[in-house]
């Protein structure tokens, strides 16, 4: 069921204050309550036990509750209590009237043979969003020899009729738009604004690949032999894998399956098991978009590993195309090497984003705030390596800290937020992580820098470091969230030689009123995509990808399409 429908039992961390220090003070409720919409009360009855084991709440975390009584109380208000979701077609997640939802098999919706199902949980409350049927690998294996069935004939499909079939799937997404906003804000935790600007971005991938399908075309070439003529046709691969990750749970399937759809490909999709509820929205909006069925497969599972091995060994599959970190990039290169599948590897980014003395600072840094804390930096483009020329390095850091102390951290789905919580614990420490690392090493917290734990657990609050050096390990490893650690360079020659010490190429981005500066730094630079005074480079017409460790191919733009093809070449003898 989804979340805010209703609780059984509610833990409770009561924060009471001391000489020294807040503390909290767990304690579990259960059993009967009474609510009363009129002054936002429980009214709790029944058992009141320690419990040193706070599990989190269905509907808030435990710092949202206030108890205003120096006694243990019965009776408590509630203070800041989360938006409720407005979702208005359940259907849509396969949730109503469902105890969780199910995969989307050969055009037909469908619950694990096991019985088995799993949770997804809110970052923002740390309470259950829902429950999904947990498929197992053999299931899988039959979605990928059904997908396979399906692609013999639809291989033979019009392009024409693909276009059309991707158009309705984005109109519908557009008429959807705001269910699938709410639903991505409840399951990945960034703020609503966020959430809509993403499906708006995702349907943008089904509208250009309706409009790429027929634009596929071959080649003729002059033969050395004059009796003969050589022309090229291109061809789609075949069942194509997709394992996609949980911080664009929307746009990475769209930007992967478009393009497979438009060449005539049939797909089997493994949505990351934090965000599983969007992918099946699309697949809902899929079907209804008069999709064949076989052409696209939802594989709902608790775990990747198991079926990310059976999609990469799997002879049927003849591409596997994942986004996420470089090693399990790695992983799955090396299992798909053993029926040589085609690949197409969207890996981790360790961006630069260099400000020269020349820059409009002002633009500057508003293209850092767009770019490094847009889904509480949990992007792979987003800057992670801050270079600021000597001369202006004060001046820029002061215009950046302005900045973010307008940000308002919190739930997602609240009204004026502009940062939701990272997704979970594991990313929280990271960044905690790297945060001390830097302090501890000489680094200057000019806001920001701890966990809000008044907020919950994964709310850590938009930092800004100063006094950071290259050999810290902010500079090396992808930070995955919202941290601007600033660098200080003197010429472009060192900027430049700190900038490609990388083993990552994904993305970077230059600030410089100088042309020709613009240009040397975009071609010395060794990334996929460079943005030149601006930090927004995700666009549909653009190709998105990486180079070194992060990876290979391009999705979206004109080359999008031929990632899902292969080409034939036709040598005719007219002797």
């Amino acid at each position: 069921m989804l979340v805010n429908q209703g609780f059984k039992s509610i833990n409770v961390q009561l924060r009471a204050p001391t000489r020294t220090q807040h503390q909290f003070l767990p304690l579990q409720f259960q059993n009967l309550y009474r609510f009363s919409t009129d002054n936002l009360r429980f009214q709790l009855f029944g058992s009141v036990s320690s419990s040193r084991s706070i599990c989190s709440l269905f509907h808030s975390p435990p710092t949202r509750l206030k108890a205003y009584s120096s006694n243990i109380p019965h009776t408590f208000h509630f203070d800041n209590m989360p938006s409720e979701h407005s979702i208005k077609n359940l259907d849509l997640f396969d949730l109503a009237d469902r105890d969780y939802a199910r995969s989307f098999v050969n055009g037909k919706w469908i619950s694990s043979k096991t019985g088995n199902t799993f949770e997804v949980t809110n970052p923002g409350t740390c309470g259950t969003v829902g429950s999904l049927t947990d498929m197992s690998v053999d299931e899988t294996k039959e979605a990928i020899s059904l997908a396979h069935e399906a692609f013999l004939s639809f291989r033979k499909s019009s392009p024409k009729d693909r276009g059309a079939m991707l158009r309705r799937w984005y109109d519908l997404m557009i008429e959807n738009a705001e269910d699938l906003a709410q639903m991505l804000t409840l399951e990945n935790g960034k703020a609503l604004c966020d959430a809509r600007g993403e499906i708006t971005y995702a349907a943008s991938f089904l509208d250009w690949f309706s409009g790429e399908a027929v634009r596929i075309y071959g080649d003729s070439a002059v033969a050395s032999n004059p009796s003969n003529r050589v022309f090229t046709v291109k061809q789609p691969v075949g069942v194509v894998g997709i394992i996609t990750p949980w911080n664009f749970p929307a746009a990475m399937i769209t930007r992967k399956i478009g393009a497979a759809v438009a060449a005539g490909c049939t797909v089997v999709i493994k949505p990351a098991s934090e965000t599983p509820f969007t992918c099946v929205a699309l697949a809902k909006l899929a079907e209804k978009a008069g999709v064949p069925a076989g052409v696209i497969n939802v594989i709902t599972a608790r775990t990747s590993r198991t079926h990310g091995l059976e999609l990469t060994t799997n002879p049927l599959v003849r591409k596997v195309s994942f986004t996420g970190s470089t090693g399990v990039g790695k992983a799955l290169m090396q299992q798909s090497s053993s029926t040589l599948k085609k690949l197409s590897l969207e890996l981790g980014g360790n961006a630069p984003f260099i400000v020269f003395d020349d820059a409009d600072l002002e633009k500057a840094a508003d293209a850092l705030v767009a770019c490094k804390f847009r889904g509480s930096g949990q992007t792979c483009v987003c800057a992670n390596r801050v270079y600021v020329q000597a001369a202006v390095y004060d001046a820029f850091a002061t215009l950046l800290t302005e900045r973010v102390s307008k940000f308002k951290l919190g739930y997602g789905l609240d009204a004026g937020v502009t940062h939701g919580p990272l997704v979970n614990g594991k990313s929280v420490a990271k960044v905690k992580e790297h945060v001390e690392n830097a302090v501890s090493n000489g680094a200057r917290v000019l806001i920001g820098g701890r966990v809000a734990e008044e907020l919950g657990p994964n709310y850590f609050e938009p930092t800004v470091l100063a006094g950071v050096t290259q050999d810290m390990q902010i500079a090396h490893d992808e930070t995955f969230g919202p941290v601007a650690g600033l660098i200080q360079f003197d010429t472009q020659e060192q900027v430049m030689e700190w900038a490609n010490n990388a083993d990552v190429g994904l993305a970077g981005y230059v600030f410089s009123s100088n042309v020709s500066r613009i240009f040397q730094v975009a071609e010395t630079l060794e990334v996929g995509m460079i943005g030149c005074n601006t930090g927004m480079i995700s666009d549909v017409v653009s190709p998105f990808g990486g180079v070194k460790e992060s990876g290979f191919g391009r999705e979206g733009s004109k080359y999008g399409v031929e990632e899902y093809m292969n080409i034939k070449s036709i040598t005719l003898s007219l002797a």
